[in-house]
């Protein structure tokens, strides 16, 4: 049976990615129905509700930002950033991107500094697939070392019964994903024509189809500022709380309020306070690009982490039978898989919810379930992803762009050598904490 319930998994994954946004997480249900009435136990422990939730609140303060112009502010200092050094766009752009998701907890935020790239790419000559590419890995990458995202708050959960704090974790994953940037945009940098020298983007010049890089008048408000600070002051509480009642810690021992409650609740907190210090309509939240794209997004992990879940827990004991001494011989396998995997399930918070307590249970050691958490970031392989596919129509030159094999796009050798290098670092890094 287990082939067929393998096989029943798949069939959703690949039907939810040929149809693409919110239908994954459609499949996903269809396919744990599909699991149940072929004798598969189904039961509720089995969603990731905590994820969900921790999505849902992070989600609706970042939206209130966005609607109090804290997005549009945030780009405008990544935009001064950028048009100050064009020529080195490659490097900066990724660097922007990290940081915002590291900040916001979620990569929708690259949504908004495309276009900037875009044009400062355009401004100093430099082919826009190249910071185009690595910005959206970089934004993807970010989520797996981001203090508020959903990956990273259930990854600490289930490492700290192993002795490994939520600080710990973080100091981890924050250096080793940021350099891995740096590199991979040295090699960025270097693929493809000179924009000068592109025949297509001669062609299209000729054509009428490139515009001209335009200077923004954005002037930031009042509101806007004010929104950023509250959601910044928000992060650093979540930090400070999630320390003090760590068990390396143990300030605060047997707390009331468990860390994922307080995440969801400081951050439902600060959306409610943006809101009324920032006169915002609270109705008016609900059309953000940010707020659907994120409820999108919780249904992707309900659809994708339940049926990945439901499959793993219904033969975990042949998993371990196959697994357990292939990845205690051979770690880096790990990351082989949960790069693959992500790139079907389209979520790191999914991807790692679904694996990486099987991982754990076949006998991985924490040091290479850290090290390999960055490969849950390929969400860039098919190139169905949203901001794949923002970068790609953004870019007039014609430079971004998905080639007819359809995996020879431009994403995917930035994304797959960030990755690798993720790794790496992780490792070491993981052996200098002490792990």
């Amino acid at each position: 049976m287990i082939v067929l319930h393998i096989a029943i998994v798949l069939a959703a994954i690949v039907l939810g990615a040929r149809l693409g946004s919110i239908a994954i997480g459609f499949a996903g249900g269809l396919g744990v129905l599909l699991l149940g009435l072929t004798g598969v136990a189904v039961t509720r422990d089995d969603i990731p509700f905590d994820v969900i939730g921790i999505i849902m609140a992070v989600i609706a303060a970042i939206a209130a930002m966005q609607r109090a112009g804290g997005m549009d502010y945030l780009v405008y200092l990544a935009e001064r950033l950028l048009r100050k050094n064009p020529k080195y766009v490659t490097y900066l752009a990724p660097l922007v991107t990290y940081f915002m998701t590291l900040f916001a907890g979620t990569g929708h935020t690259a949504f908004s500094t495309l276009p900037v790239i875009a044009e400062v790419a355009k401004e100093g000559r430099v082919r826009p697939s190249r910071p185009l590419s690595i910005a959206v890995v970089a934004s993807q990458l970010a989520i797996t070392a981001s203090p508020i995202s959903a990956a990273v708050v259930f990854m600490a959960s289930i490492l700290e019964p192993m002795g490994v704090g939520y600080l710990q974790l973080l100091s981890i994953v924050i250096p080793s994903t940021l350099l891995a940037i740096f590199p991979t945009a040295f090699i960025t940098n270097r693929l493809g024509k000179d924009l000068d020298e592109d025949p297509v983007y001669r062609s299209r010049v000729e054509k009428g189809l490139v515009s001209t890089p335009k200077i923004s008048t954005y002037t930031p408000t009042k509101q806007a500022k004010l929104s950023v600070v509250l959601f910044l002051i928000a992060i650093v509480l979540v930090m400070c709380y999630a320390t003090l009642i760590s068990e390396q810690v143990g300030l605060i021992t047997d707390p009331t309020l468990p860390r994922n409650e307080a995440i969801m609740s400081l951050m439902l907190g600060t959306a409610v306070v943006i809101t009324i210090l920032c006169k915002l309509p609270p109705d008016e939240i609900l059309s953000t690009q940010v707020f659907k794209s994120g409820m999108s997004a919780c249904v992707c992990v309900m659809g994708v982490a339940w049926l990945g879940t439901t499959l793993v827990n219904a033969h975990i004991e042949d998993i371990q039978a196959l697994s357990g001494d292939v990845l205690n011989q051979y770690p880096w396998l790990l990351a082989v898989v949960l790069f693959f995997a992500a790139a079907l399930l389209y979520s790191q918070a999914a991807t790692t919810k679904a694996l990486m307590p099987a991982a754990l249970a076949v006998g991985v050691n924490p040091l290479t379930a850290i090290a390999a958490f960055a490969a849950v970031s390929s969400l860039f392989v098919l190139p169905t992803y949203p901001t794949l596919l923002a970068a790609v129509e953004m870019d007039d030159t014609g430079s971004t762009k998905i080639g007819k094999y359809v995996f020879n796009h431009s994403f995917i050798i930035p994304g797959t050598v960030c990755i690798f290098l993720a790794v790496i670092f992780g490792f070491i890094f993981g052996k200098l904490a002490g792990l």
